[in-house]
């Protein structure tokens, strides 16, 4: 094992026990560490210099998106970083470094609110209609899922980890934690939410707190993400919805729905838990599309005659 290897190593050593980093930013940053060592097949951390760095850089541009180069680069930054830190290397060679590209903005992907409705409506007549208690039992639960997606904008690996303590139906709101362990609260607002949650922890209580999750499968193990995509598509075929929705899409509509109702972007940007309004600002460009088509079809000027 080189040297280099062993500092790494110990790098993400020190991410886990003191940086208290998620599991998902660790397996990121592996990735990123075992790549590195062996695009460049270097043994110690001497032997990286910038040039060796830029090579790096412009072959990860030859094979990536701006969006994956600019994790991938950003992983490497934090590692040298430590290395100064540490005082394993004198001169840190990103700082001979110039990384500056344009990163294109992607538009969030929404969700129509009718479409919304119809996905629920056919999640709720799969529930009244169903055969057996197994069925009831399922869609009670894929109820709660979806309606707990659109209701907080969670993400799905936060919706997929929460604990059983983490959802306070007495107080209405959900405990959340995020990326990077930030923790946060989001309230509950709507009844009927409520009311399908409730029902579904009295239906599934015995298994939530065998596994202390508070979703899980019918094994009365913890619900994954694979299953909630699953669940989704089989509804989407249900309903016959000429569009592929994914669980992010209901945290996107979330947020779409609130900046279009005229609510303060600091609100929503403390609901998703971004760090940095700059994130939630993507956003504002849906947002400029309802606008237009506000201006398009109410402006008065559409019925002057000149």
């Amino acid at each position: 094992m080189s040297i280099l290897k062993t500092q790494i190593d110990q790098y993400l050593d020190y991410c886990r026990y003191q940086k208290r980093l998620d599991e998902k930013t660790l397996k990121a940053y592996r990735i990123d560490m075992a790549q590195f060592l062996t695009n460049t097949q270097c043994i110690a951390v001497e032997e990286i210099t910038p040039a060796l760095l830029e090579d790096y850089f412009a072959g990860l541009h030859r094979s990536y998106k701006p969006k994956t180069v600019k994790r991938k680069i950003a992983s490497l930054k934090a590692l040298f970083h430590y290395f100064e830190f540490r005082e394993i290397i004198e001169q840190n060679p990103f700082n001979k470094v110039r990384v500056r590209f344009r990163e294109p903005v992607i538009l969030p992907r929404t969700i129509p609110l009718r479409t919304v409705e119809i996905f629920l409506s056919t999640i709720y007549q799969q529930h009244n209609t169903a055969g057996t208690d197994c069925q009831r039992n399922n869609t009670l639960r894929d109820m709660a899922v979806i309606e707990l997606l659109f209701a907080t904008g969670m993400r799905i690996s936060e919706l997929c980890t929460l604990k059983v303590s983490d959802v306070n139906l007495y107080d209405r709101y959900i405990l959340i934690y995020g990326k990077g362990s930030k923790e946060r609260k989001i309230l509950i607002g709507n009844d009927d939410v409520t009311r399908v949650l409730a029902a579904y922890k009295d239906t599934f209580g015995e298994k939530m707190l065998r596994c202390n999750h508070f979703f899980v499968n019918q094994f009365g193990r913890a619900l994954s993400d694979q299953s909630v995509r699953r669940m989704i598509n089989k509804y989407v075929s249900m309903a016959a919805i000429d569009q592929h929705i994914t669980p992010h899409m209901f945290r996107h509509t979330f947020a779409t729905s609130l900046l279009e109702a005229d609510v303060d972007i600091r609100y929503i940007q403390e609901m998703l838990g971004h760090s940095s309004i700059n994130i939630t600002e993507v956003y504002t460009h849906v947002a400029m599309e309802k606008q237009r088509d506000i201006l398009v079809s109410k402006h008065p000027r559409k019925n002057f005659r000149i």
